[in-house]
């Protein structure tokens, strides 16, 4: 009888690993024993990566905040007209800019006014001595990193034209792309922000404007012989020169990528094997013309797909820090060869590229070229990179650093005009100065602002508070 019983109850429910396999999920890794690189992975965390993500956030919110500013005080002014850093000495009434703020960069009332009240050191608010209404401008050391940043990118606008030469490249057969594409990706590639007089229209010889907006690539016989050499091309070779072994097959590195897995991703024994027949893999160069190939077989497809990383891969080569955002990328998704879904295309590669969604509230994405950066830290880094690292210094620098109890004191009945009328000056004013017993508010781990200590003074006091 106890058998008959034993044998009607059901079996016990498998273990959770198990069960992933069963339901053909994986938890951060690869569950399979197909020895071919699975289509969808989950995204696996790289904190080092957020971290850099975290503190462009603040820079993000900064260059905004200066757009609009210069703006607000010439708003017939061309693009470009105080890029080298000269908008120190710009101020103009906090009010106008709140409303800028709330209208293009859809700010909440209080939140400009706290951004800038939390960095003091790129910030001055001061009261106007003749309107008596509050300005705001930047401080001297935030125009100081502008400039500096300004005369790297001077400095450095021969690369800019040779990288943007490798980019019209990357787009065969036409070897063109749409202005307003590369307007977005100007950043990026350390491009002034009238990069279409200076760089474009001043190089007749090497790049051609269209009627329809459209830049076109020029042959000029003073072009480099390697500039349709990828940059993974140029590693393979100096590694393998560096590091060859005797009895290294020269086919385990003839068409393999740098690769290196978040922390925490599972590499099982038949997700290695997928990687190393991947690595071997031939692929045609990102700058040749596969316009005419036939794609009806698998083992082409798998080749075009290694090409479009290949693509994406020169792309992220070619920008100053080795990064751009999805978004941006996904503009050039047809001339590079990426299928539509692009994100989960790239999270097929997690051992080449890293996808940050750390800012607007999960909506940005930020994609990283892993083999460039170690532990968190640009490698090979240049003059464009360091300059902008001042500014992120600044943005961190903690305001118990900055001597502003003046400036705060000072500000008078501005604290309502920031706050956006008597309750929202109170809030801020409470916050940042303390209610009558003079105890501060606590700040929350999104408000303050624990960057990097410098030992030095902001200079706001010494500098703008007479």
């Amino acid at each position: 009888m106890l058998r008959r019983i034993a044998v009607l109850r059901p079996p016990p429910p498998p273990p959770r690993a198990v069960a992933a396999v069963l339901a053909g999920g994986s938890d951060a890794g690869y569950s399979s024993k197909s020895t071919s690189l699975p289509q969808k992975q989950q995204r696996v965390r790289d904190h080092a990566f957020d971290g850099i993500m975290e503190v462009q956030k603040r820079v993000r919110r900064f260059l905004a905040l200066h757009a609009l500013l210069l703006y607000a005080a010439s708003p017939t002014a061309p693009s470009g007209a105080f890029s080298g850093g000269g908008s120190g000495a710009v101020s103009v009434a906090f009010s106008r800019l709140g409303a800028l703020s709330r209208r293009q960069l859809r700010l909440a009332p209080l939140d400009a006014g706290n951004f800038m009240l939390r960095h003091p050191h790129a910030f001055h608010l001061f009261l106007h001595p003749v309107h008596r209404i509050l300005h705001v401008r930047l401080t001297p050391r935030a125009s100081a990193a502008l400039r500096l940043e300004a005369d790297a990118i001077a400095s450095l606008r021969p690369g800019a034209v040779l990288r943007l030469r490798k980019l019209l490249l990357l787009a065969p057969p036409h070897h063109r792309l749409r202005l307003e594409h590369i307007r977005l990706l100007r950043r990026d590639f350390g491009l002034p922000d009238d990069f279409a007089d200076s760089v474009i229209l001043s190089n007749p010889a090497l790049f051609r404007l269209t009627p329809d907006d459209f830049v076109e690539f020029v042959p000029s016989p003073d072009d480099p012989p390697d500039l349709t050499v990828a940059a993974v091309e140029r590693s393979r070779e100096r590694h393998y020169r560096e590091h060859r072994a005797p009895g290294a097959g020269e086919e385990d590195a003839r068409f393999a990528f740098p690769t290196r897995f978040p922390p925490g991703f599972k590499i099982g024994k038949y997700f290695r094997i997928a990687v190393w027949k991947w690595q071997r893999l031939p692929y045609a160069s990102p700058y040749a013309d596969v316009s005419g190939h036939d794609l009806r077989s698998l083992e082409a497809q798998r080749r075009m797909e290694k090409r479009a990383v290949a693509a994406v891969h020169e792309l992220l080569c070619l920008t100053v820090e080795k990064r751009t955002t999805l978004e941006r990328l996904a503009l050039f998704r047809d001339a590079l060869g990426v299928p539509k879904k692009i994100k989960e295309f790239l999270l097929k590669y997690q051992g080449i590229f890293y996808i940050s969604t750390r800012g607007n509230q999960g909506k940005l994405h930020t994609v990283f070229l892993r083999e460039a950066y170690y532990k968190g830290e640009l490698v090979g880094s240049n003059e464009i990179h360091d300059a902008r690292r001042k500014l992120e210094e600044l943005l961190l620098m903690g305001r118990e650093k900055a001597n502003v109890d003046r400036m705060f004191t000072s500000m008078g009945r501005g604290w309502d005009e920031l706050g956006g009328g008597r309750r929202g000056g109170a809030e801020l004013r409470e916050k940042f100065l303390g209610d009558a017993g003079g105890r501060k508010r606590k700040v929350g781990a999104d408000d303050d602002d624990d960057g990097a200590d410098s030992g030095e003074d902001s200079g706001v006091e010494s500098l703008y508070i007479e």
